[in-house]
């Protein structure tokens, strides 16, 4: 690690990476072959003395020598792993159309399943119930200006799924020995994201590029040989002796399909509810759900960087806590310089995210703050508990102010009571707001734990619960409260010989970056069942 205080005039780049890490290694530039750039964070901890930590890797003449005569201590000797491509390179070919994969969504997972598809000759067919991404976007403006919801294009539904319509964050706390991440982001920086997404810490894209990256990445899907049908609702499958046969859509249309990948998201219900009824073994699992909090962005700043804030970007957090009795509290998505949005999927119900733009220049931060819900924490065997129980939160939201989103001062949650009028200090929002009540909305089982758990967050984040603290209801989209069982090692559905379920909504995924990773784990197992075929 190459540590370089603030105050330094030359940075780090493409260029003089070289030339610096053998200044600070204390070796000679011709013996260094090869330097990359692999992470860029900010060392903030002394205020007075804030410093960027490069980590950078160096290919050396003799690695021994340099090792033990490196000015730098922690430098050790460590292998990069390359993605390993079951097919390396070849291609496939379909001898007729129902040998086509079938996709079904075209977020992170499906997005990235399809390409590599695509790419392997396999031309798959995707069903998105939503609309294009230009499409969609006009439809989810013109909800936030005048409420009206599509049911099946909105923040939730549509090209790139609802990571588009958020701040693109890319950080994950999977771990990857087979580099399936780095390849993820090499494929969003050939269609359109910065390069800096592979070294910078908690790297994120922005809703105004991801929109222009998820349509050019379909456009190759395309010009591959592949087809995205927008306006295509997944709605049955006939199979025979354990096979999938074909897939119904939009309730009429019949397709023929061999093989089938359900990248739906988190927010698909019904289809959830469709592939139970039709014997989908599903579990329930752990999820999380509670508020989303407001502040001034310098206040956030200025907490991490001190009085040189303005110098450096807008700071983001990361908050846990465990209350008395045990339950994890912690914050969640969390969005610098970004705005609050009603991100409501369903007639009658509402909830909200956060959502930032790449120049992150808006002057209030947002995050979640969720509580652990556990599998037992609700009564009776209902696999599908967990959903009814977001349903139920949902609604609540939607009737506490009339469809707009419920807004509570943080000082008024903390006094047990709601906020009656707003003063000076508004929510910056995308979608109509009033002021409400969060315990008309939440239960004892969410109340009390982030009632116990923000002074704690004040105490490190000086005005965290604050009179500048705004709190909005309901977050209750953080993952799936199901898992679809599949095997380990074929990743197919238990008891389904060629339904793949994938990504957030299947229950095995937990943002962009991971459901990206699982739907190209998807694509390998996929690509090595037809090779054992041949």
């Amino acid at each position: 690690m190459i540590r370089i205080s603030f105050t330094e005039k030359e940075k780090i780049n493409i260029e003089n990476i070289k030339r610096i890490a053998a200044k600070k290694m204390g070796i000679d530039e011709k013996n260094i072959h090869k330097a990359v750039l692999r992470k860029l964070s900010l060392d903030a901890r002394k205020k007075e003395d804030i410093r960027f930590v490069y980590g950078v890797d160096v290919e050396v003449t003799n690695e021994e020598k340099t090792l033990k005569s490196c000015r730098i201590k922690n430098a050790v000797r460590v292998k990069t792993v390359e993605y390993d491509d079951p097919l390396k390179g070849g291609k496939l070919t379909v001898r007729n159309d129902s040998e086509r994969p079938v996709i079904v969504g075209f977020g992170p997972a499906g997005m990235i399943c399809a390409y590599k598809l695509a790419c392997a000759g396999l031309r798959p067919i995707v069903l998105e119930r939503g609309r294009d991404v230009d499409n969609r976007t006009a439809d989810v403006n013109k909800f936030f200006k005048d409420g009206i919801l599509d049911p099946d294009s909105n923040i939730q539904f549509g090209e790139g799924g609802a990571g588009t319509f958020s701040d693109g964050k890319l950080n994950t706390m999977i771990h990857d020995n087979f580099g399936r991440i780095a390849h993820v982001f090499d494929i969003l920086i050939e269609f359109g994201a910065d390069p800096s997404i592979k070294y910078i810490n908690k790297p994120h894209i922005g809703t105004d590029r991801l929109t222009v990256i998820v349509k050019a990445l379909r456009e190759k899907v395309v010009e591959l040989g592949g087809e995205v049908r927008f306006g295509s609702k997944f709605t049955g499958y006939e199979e025979k002796e354990g096979r999938i046969t074909a897939v119904m859509i939009n309730g009429s249309e019949k397709l023929p399909c061999d093989t089938l990948v359900i990248a739906t998201g988190h927010s698909a219900r019904d289809t959830v509810r469709m592939l139970l009824s039709k014997g989908i073994e599903m579990e329930r699992k752990a999820f999380a759900m509670g508020v989303r909090i407001e502040h001034p962005q310098e206040l956030i700043s200025r907490a991490m960087y001190g009085d040189s804030f303005s110098k450096f970007p807008p700071a983001d957090y990361k908050l846990t806590y465990r209350t008395t009795e045990g339950r994890g509290v912690y914050s969640f998505c969390m969005c610098p310089g970004g705005v609050v949005v009603n991100a409501s999927s369903e007639k009658g119900r509402l909830c909200v995210n956060g959502m930032s733009y790449s120049s992150r220049d808006e002057a209030t931060a947002n995050s979640a703050i969720v509580v652990e819900v556990r599998e037992n924490d609700l009564s009776g065997d209902d696999i599908l508990a967990g959903m009814r129980f977001q349903e139920e939160l949902e609604e609540k939201a939607f009737k506490a102010c009339g469809g707009k989103i419920p807004v509570s001062y943080a000082s008024d949650f903390l006094n047990g009571h709601g906020t009656n009028e707003l003063g000076d200090l508004k929510p910056n929002t995308r979608g109509a707001y009033a002021p409400g009540n969060m315990y008309d909305i939440l239960p004892e089982l969410l109340s009390g734990p982030i009632k116990e758990a923000l002074p704690a967050f004040d105490r490190t984040i000086k005005g965290f619960a604050g009179d500048d603290a705004i709190l909005m209801a309901i977050e209750s989209r953080t993952s799936s409260p199901v898992r679809m069982i599949r095997d380990n090692d074929t990743l197919m559905l238990k008891g389904k010989n060629n339904i793949y379920p994938c990504g957030e909504g299947a229950g095995y995924a937990g943002g962009i970056t991971s459901a990206a990773v699982d739907g190209l784990k998807v694509y390998e197992k996929i690509i090595q069942k037809r090779l054992n075929c041949i």
